[in-house]
């Protein structure tokens, strides 16, 4: 499995993105996808996850401004960040964790997101 991340840029605080991140192979349907975000110096935290059947889960720093949702049909999730806040500065990256016979795990290669304040 190959994630490719997209969508990251500058924008001011109070502004919008949409973080988009493309899985190859089959059975994406079945993948447990989350996005993750590391600001310098900091660790790597989860911000949002969605199951394969579309459960979703936020951080509690995001919850209310971002949402987190997938098309099977494209192989991609997206995660819709609105009222951005400087805080919300770091590379975001895309997981996916795969079952099949036992876990497997994935990594996209992040999209920096810089918010000004």
């Amino acid at each position: 499995v190959q994630l490719q991340a997209s969508g990251g840029g500058l924008v001011q605080a109070g502004g919008s993105l949409r973080l988009s991140c493309a899985a190859s192979g089959s059975r994406f349907s079945t993948f447990t996808m989350r996005w993750y975000r590391q600001a310098p110096g900091k660790q790597r935290d989860l911000v949002a996850s969605i199951s394969s059947g579309g459960i979703t889960d936020y951080a509690v720093s995001v919850k209310g401004r971002f949402t987190i949702s997938r098309d099977n049909a494209k192989n991609t999730v997206y995660l819709q960040m609105d009222s951005l806040k400087s805080e919300d500065t770091a590379v975001y990256y895309c997981y996916a964790q795969v079952l099949y016979l036992r876990v497997y795990e994935y990594w996209g290669q992040g999209t920096q997101v810089t918010v000004s304040s």
